[in-house]
């Protein structure tokens, strides 16, 4: 039972900072259509996971588009280190949130590693855009 209480209330903190783009850190810019989306979902997992994958979507785009940005200025030497970079970076954040993807875990653990993936995404989206303004 009191793993049923705990985990009611992990889902509904995450379901928060979700739905609530202004929580999130300032490097993370939640598009209004997934606020809206996650409004929309009712609470239910597979919205919910609908609106994630498809944030996910526009999250990459823009971390895609600063990448390539940000490449374009860079010297040789450090368009080498910030390939490899990203691609540790690729490596760890797919670690990271398969590890919240706990079989056992239900639909909660489902949506833990789809968040993950997206919050993970759209900070490393804007840690670049930052380093765009320096470049």
């Amino acid at each position: 039972m009191r793993n049923y209480f705990v985990a009611t209330a992990l889902f509904a903190v995450i379901l928060a900072g979700a739905a609530n783009a202004e929580t999130a850190p300032d490097s993370v810019q939640y598009s209004k259509t997934f606020t809206s989306c996650m409004d929309k979902s009712g609470g239910v997992t597979v919205e919910m996971i609908d609106c994630m994958n498809a944030e996910l979507v526009r999250q990459d785009a823009k971390l895609n588009a600063e990448y390539t940005l940000l490449m374009g200025s860079l010297s040789a030497e450090r368009k080498t280190q910030l390939r490899s970079t990203q691609r540790a970076w690729i490596t760890y954040r797919d670690e990271n949130c398969n590890f919240y993807y706990d079989p056992e875990g239900g639909s909660l653990a489902r949506v833990q590693a789809n968040m993950c993936m997206l919050q993970m995404t759209a900070e490393r989206a804007g840690e670049l855009a930052l380093f765009n303004e320096l470049y």
